[in-house]
């Protein structure tokens, strides 16, 4: 399964053999930094792929703002009249509903972002009605298997097994948004993970503590032909080049089909080191043998190294000017070139240096440049330039034999699909009734009943030191929160838990991701609410919450205020809202080795994270809080039941910022 960011890397993976290309519109994509295709562009395409047996998946896969379901529903009917894809991948479940309601005729995948993390899960997503669950990369083979024999007949898994790692886990990342509105939810993430870190005193050199390496499963590959439901090996890459694409598509091609030999393997081996990506990693895919892949001090950016820059100060032709001081001689231009370990040809695509640096930037080259031969980079006008060393990659390239191949696609697929703008859509949506309004409450969210003054009513994350420090009849008066991830092993200790409490008369519980509600067998006598970490931000995704038995949900804290105070008046449930308290940058399964835990870590603007374990998870703070309590007036006039204040104890090495928490209230969610 391939990515396609624009059409050439379409093209690219028809070439290479593909059985499936997922891809992105102009909206709605959670990769909006691609090209992404018009409906228009994406029909003649589609039906070019159709033609060849290759199918065709799009992703609309976002977060929905309240105002989204409308443009929403419309793209995707023109998308189902006009083009009529295979499969529409989406995370939101207000995406769910508009693909009812509009008579979406192909089939549903939740995406990653979804966060489908274990066996009841699946569940839940079939009673849903998906056909396909995109699995998370955390995951190793014995627990994919573990989900593989408990899916549920009418489902297949889908898994990833070559491309970018996210540090976070997908659909459990604030990073980008928390620091300026930049939603990875809404595709719009710029990456901070990437970024140097320092952890320790200035003299502590800066090292990438966030950034992983590529996955690349590579040979692995095969140890899943045997597992059943897992039905699509799927490339990530839907911001790559065709030679990315051509490349990673051909190698896991001939690993399928030839893998069982060592000749093929090798072959496939040599073709991914052709692709052009991050250095590899098996991450934690064997159980026995897990990997880090996060290397503190490893290069991880992606491209194959070309060489370093280097700079000369030419000397100024001609009469001395008034800057030399009447002296003969002076500066002449600045000169900037490398010597390249590559052969490049024309229309290869360069990096100079990384992302997060104030000299990065992507040069084309125009002419041939032999091996060890030298390539001039000229300075750009109002560009830093790039020091000497700054290392260039080569990104992208434009092999002769490819290109011929893409430009015969590229001839077929010329003509017959609509014109812009044709087949226009009057799609409305039906929007749910609102709930009644409610009296506005506060509530305080713990791990431990034995320390300090909790403000409104009770709640406990389920742990168990929870447990164990509860006093006697307190279960029934405590609302219980689970965790935002909850992974293959622990299922059964979470529903062991669940049981024990409900036999203790506990009947207030809050689910961290939609698909939680399938571990509680018996509803009788339950409430049920979605948590802030279900990312919940429309009317249409509440009413799905609605119709699988929840009470109440909470708004997700990452809407600006426009949105977080429109959002009661349209709510199906009673609505909630996080007003103060430690909100994670994100969670993830992964640590740097030599990281330390509840320490500080200085990125380059100076801002201080740290990070704590719970469980198998590590969750990012920054040291200051979410705090909404200015606007409290403002948010109980608009209809919120409940204001949570989340309680977290500092630790005593980290210093408290006094910058003003606020997430995206005063900004504008692109």
């Amino acid at each position: 399964m391939a990515p396609a960011g624009d059409a050439q890397a379409f093209l690219a993976a028809l070439a290479a053999g593909a059985d499936a290309v997922y891809l992105g519109l102009k909206h709605f994509s959670a990769r909006m930094q691609a090209e992404n295709f018009s409906i228009s562009q994406l029909s003649r395409l589609a039906n070019l792929a159709h033609d060849r047996g290759v199918r065709v998946y799009v992703t609309m896969n976002t977060l929905l703002k309240p105002g989204d379901p409308e443009p929403a529903g419309r793209l995707l009917d023109r998308l189902n009249r006009l083009v009529r894809p295979d499969a529409l991948i989406v995370q939101d479940l207000g995406m769910v509903n508009l693909a009812r309601q509009t008579g979406f005729s192909g089939e549903l995948h939740l995406s990653t972002l979804a966060n489908l993390s274990h066996a009841a899960a699946l569940r839940s997503a079939a009673d849903l009605g998906a056909q396909r669950v995109v699995l998370p990369r955390e995951l190793n083979l014995d627990e994919i298997k573990e989900l593989a024999a408990a899916c549920p007949e009418n489902l297949d898994l889908e898994l990833f097994v070559h491309g970018a790692l996210c540090y976070c886990v997908s659909g459990r990342c604030w990073w980008s948004s928390f620091l300026g509105g930049k939603s990875g939810l809404r595709g719009r993430c710029v990456q901070p993970c990437r970024r140097l870190y320092r952890q320790g005193g200035p003299k502590n050199r800066p090292e990438r503590l966030f950034s992983c390496q590529d996955l690349s499963l590579d040979v692995l590959t095969r140890t899943l032909l045997d597992v059943p439901k897992v039905r699509a090996w799927k490339i990530e890459g839907r911001k790559k080049g065709p030679h990315y694409v051509y490349y990673t598509v051909k190698a896991y091609r001939l690993l399928r089909d030839e893998g069982h030999t060592p000749e093929a393997r090798k072959a496939a081996q040599g073709i991914l080191e052709q692709a052009l990506g991050r250095p590899g990693t098996h991450a934690g895919f064997l159980p026995q043998r897990p990997r880090q892949p996060v290397e503190r001090g490893a290069d991880t950016s992606s491209g194959l190294f070309l060489g370093a820059l280097q700079r000369e100060q030419t000397k100024a032709v001609g009469k001395p000017g008034p800057k030399s001081g009447g002296r003969p001689g002076g500066h002449g231009p600045l000169r900037i070139h490398f010597e390249t370990r590559e052969e490049l040809l024309p229309g290869d695509l360069l990096r100079l240096g990384y992302e997060d640096e104030p000299w990065h930037r992507t040069i084309k080259v125009r002419q041939r440049v032999p091996k060890r031969g030298r390539l001039d980079v000229k300075p750009e006008r109002g560009v830093q330039a790039p020091p000497a060393g700054a290392k260039v990659f080569l990104v992208d390239r434009r092999e002769p034999e490819l290109a011929r191949a893409m430009a015969e696609l590229e001839r077929l697929a010329a003509g017959g699909g609509p014109e812009p703008g044709e087949g226009a859509s009057t799609f409305a949506p039906r929007m749910p009734q609102p709930a009644p309004r409610q009296r506005p409450g506060l509530r305080s969210l713990s791990r431990s009943l034995t320390k300090g003054r909790m403000e409104g009513e009770p709640a406990l994350w389920l742990e168990p030191k929870a447990l164990h420090t509860l006093p006697p009849r307190m279960a029934g008066r405590i609302q219980w929160w689970l965790p935002p991830v909850i992974w293959p092993g622990e299922e059964a200790r979470y529903v062991e838990d669940i049981a024990t409490l409900r036999r203790k008369g506990a009947r207030d519980f809050v689910c961290n991701a939609p698909w939680q509600a399938a571990l509680f067998d018996k509803r009788e006598g339950l409430v049920l609410t979605a948590g802030p970490f279900c990312n919940i931000a429309n009317a249409l995704a509440l009413e799905e919450l609605r119709k699988m038995g929840f009470a109440a949900a909470y708004a997700s804290p990452e809407l600006p205020a426009e949105d977080l105070l429109a959002l009661p008046r349209q709510s199906p449930l009673p609505l909630h809202l996080v007003l103060k308290g430690l909100w994670p940058l994100g969670l993830s399964r992964h640590l740097a080795e030599g990281v330390r835990v509840e320490e500080p870590l200085a990125s380059p603007m100076r801002e201080v994270f740290w990070v704590r374990k719970h469980g198998q998870n590590h969750w990012v703070y920054p040291n200051w809080e979410l705090d909404l309590s200015a606007h409290r007036a403002e948010i109980e006039k608009a209809g919120y039941a409940t204001l949570l204040i989340i309680r977290e104890f500092w630790p005593k090495t980290i210093p408290h910022s006094e910058r003003q928490g606020q997430f995206n209230w005063n900004l504008k969610l692109l």
